[in-house]
């Protein structure tokens, strides 16, 4: 009887730990200077590839800025709403071999990304090699 009520008990928070070891979701991002929450961040996966979109700024008076920087399709569009993470593919435990924008500078970097525990999110941007970049964390959301 306790080895079927541990067994249920399991398969019960299995989908929990397995979803909680996913990197998709909804992922707070953290302001580098302030080490206040900036936004929330939406990592989804299309067609087998990750990407990200910005779909909450927690700052007042940042919520209607658009990306003046940025070239392309993302030029003048508000951040709020704007994929900032394109076409990651899966490679282990990590995805990389995309991309991913700075709103503030509108410069496009190559990225990987992986989880670094159950609730934090590792990226890292750079320029050529992996070396010349700078790592970010986010942290998910608690619903």
């Amino acid at each position: 009887m306790k080895r079927t009520v541990f067994v249920l008990m399991l398969l019960t928070f299995i989908p929990y730990l397995i979803k909680a070891q996913d990197v998709m979701g909804k992922w707070h991002s953290i302001d580098p200077d302030t080490g206040l929450k900036e936004s929330v961040i939406e990592v989804y996966k299309k067609e087998d590839k990750l990407y990200g979109k910005i779909i909450e700024i927690l700052k007042e008076e940042d919520k209607d800025k658009t990306c003046i920087e940025c070239t392309g399709k993302d030029k003048n569009q508000p951040i709020e709403g704007l994929v900032i993470m394109r076409g990651l593919s899966k490679d282990g435990d990590e995805w990389n071999g995309g991309q991913i924008l700075d709103p503030k500078n509108g410069k496009l970097y190559k990225c990987y990304v992986t989880l670094e525990g159950i609730n934090k999110l590792k990226l890292r941007g750079y320029v050529g090699i992996s070396l010349i970049g700078r790592t970010e964390y986010w942290y998910r959301m608690q619903e």
